[in-house]
């Protein structure tokens, strides 16, 4: 649907267990860093639209496999690209690769909700708009 947008990580000391690799639920924030960068690219600030359409947007929910683990201090490329655009909905196809390797994937459903009521809400037009050019 959309192209493929790329947001560079690299694995802090934070980021990781007792082991040396990434802890499985910071991947989610990875995940998450790279879907705020992409609106951010595409001009859409996330406090902006909370002030400006009373919109907010939750993860519904998430499907992530672990296929190799990412240790401290690595550079990692995270991907986010929409699949799926409904009329309050979004849902991502993300990738996390080491160069080449991929190591984690995940589809990743987002939710349009009111800000004030935590309702269902339409995306904004010029949100949704922007999609469609992507």
């Amino acid at each position: 649907m959309s192209n493929i947008f790329i947001w560079p990580v690299r694995v802090y000391y934070e980021d990781t267990d007792a082991g040396g690799v990434v802890f499985y639920a910071n991947y989610l924030k990875f995940y998450e860093r790279a879907r705020t960068e992409m609106l951010r690219a595409m001009g859409f600030e996330q406090d902006e639209l909370i002030t400006h359409e009373a919109v907010i947007f939750v993860v519904r929910s998430v499907q992530v496999e672990y296929l190799k683990p990412a240790r401290f201090n690595e550079m990692l490329n995270v991907s986010a690209a929409l699949c799926k655009v409904k009329s309050a909905s979004l849902t991502f196809e993300q990738t996390i690769t080491r160069n080449d390797e991929i190591l984690n994937t995940a589809s990743i459903r987002i939710g349009c909700l009111d800000s004030d009521t935590l309702r269902p809400k339409l995306i904004p037009d010029a949100l949704k708009q922007a999609i469609n050019y992507a």
